[in-house]
């Protein structure tokens, strides 16, 4: 039995089961922010503003001094509220993961792990999410097997659990930057500040979850660790053959 996770690397073409870069227009630094807004940037004009049809959608400015891109061989500049920069992101790619094989009759656990890196200078950092191309995520054809639900739901478990007639398949991610949700005081989930491996497990789902969200870290970049585990009880009686599962990475600046 193993798990795989199919990735393909590349910001100009991408499959369902590609790492998904996305690129936003940012200035260097936020000007204006609260609780429930953030500005990257402002603009002194006497006009301009959003314009949409059914055709077009334009967004302009007028009467702001010394706009435009310059450049030289030490430098180069976008100046006016148009020539926002752009920002970096980048992710490394992640191999497939593979499970050990486990007896259908007798039960037991597999486990397996990989790790992935996002990299930004974003001002506003990046957001890191994971989702399953299927559902349950683990299939074989007809067969399949559960994805974990937590008995602490809507909270991840801190342990892995599962009954004697029980299949399941869960992840657990682990790194500097994991939301809140994956933290732990040691005894819950979604609570605290820990980020401790081999805890918080939930389920997978077609639906993006976010597992990591950090600040600009470029070069450095930062690193968060996946864990994969299935548990089958001893009276599963799991169908034998190789389950597979693909999921999609998507590293996004915010």
């Amino acid at each position: 039995m193993y798990f795989r996770d199919l990735f393909i690397s590349s910001i100009q073409s991408f499959l369902l089961t590609a790492i998904i870069l996305g690129l936003l227009s940012l200035s260097e630094a936020q000007v204006r922010s609260s609780s429930n807004y953030q500005l990257q940037s402002d603009s002194l004009n006497f006009g301009g503003g959003l314009s949409t049809s059914t055709n077009y959608e334009l967004e302009s400015t007028a009467g702001e001094i010394a706009t435009g891109e310059g450049t030289s061989s030490a430098y180069s500049l976008k100046a006016g509220y148009q020539q926002m920069q752009e920002v970096f992101i980048s992710i490394t790619t992640v191999p497939d993961v593979v499970m050990t094989s486990l007896g259908g009759l007798t039960g037991g656990e597999s486990n397996g792990s990989t790790s992935v890196s996002v990299m930004t200078d974003s001002p506003s950092g990046y957001q890191l999410t994971i989702a399953a191309e299927n559902n349950p995520a683990m299939q074989k054809g007809v067969d399949t097997i559960s994805d974990y639900i937590p008995t602490a739901s809507p909270d991840p478990d801190m342990s892995f659990t599962y009954g004697t007639t029980d299949t399941y398949f869960g992840f657990s991610p682990q790194g500097n930057d994991v939301t809140q949700r994956w933290l732990n005081d040691t005894s819950n989930c979604n609570i605290g500040s820990n980020s401790t491996a081999l805890t918080c497990w939930d389920g997978l789902s077609t639906t993006n979850k976010t597992i990591a969200q950090g600040a600009a870290n470029q070069p450095s970049g930062a690193t968060t660790t996946l864990y994969f585990k299935v548990g089958i009880g001893s009276e599963a009686g799991a169908i034998a053959g190789d389950y597979v599962a693909t999921s999609t990475l998507t590293a996004v600046p915010l």
